[in-house]
């Protein structure tokens, strides 16, 4: 999707504020140059990404446990340039 398109949004997603919480969201929604809707999605999806990436444990489905189970007995690809990255030393090893 390029940065002019957008998606078609049917879900209603509401909740309550304090005013002083509204006031500050207005205030950053206007700095960013977007509106209330745009802003809010885009800044949960953010935190949805960020909550979800960091969790530890997985809960798989039996089918999602094949797929997973399936990526990884496929044999892993050389790549030639990544193989000569890590054979570089570390630029943040001490000296």
């Amino acid at each position: 999707m390029t940065t002019t398109e957008k998606r078609q949004r049917s879900a209603r997603l509401e909740f309550r504020t304090t005013p002083e919480d509204r006031a500050l969201i207005a205030m950053a929604v206007e700095a960013n140059g977007t509106d209330l809707t745009e802003f809010a999605v885009t800044s949960l999806l953010e935190a949805s990404r960020r909550v979800l990436a960091d969790r530890t444990e997985f809960i798989l489905d039996e089918s999602a446990v094949a797929a997973w189970e399936a990526v990884n007995r496929r044999p892993a690809r050389d790549l030639p340039g990544l193989r000569d990255l890590m054979a570089r030393p570390s630029p943040f090893a001490a000296s």
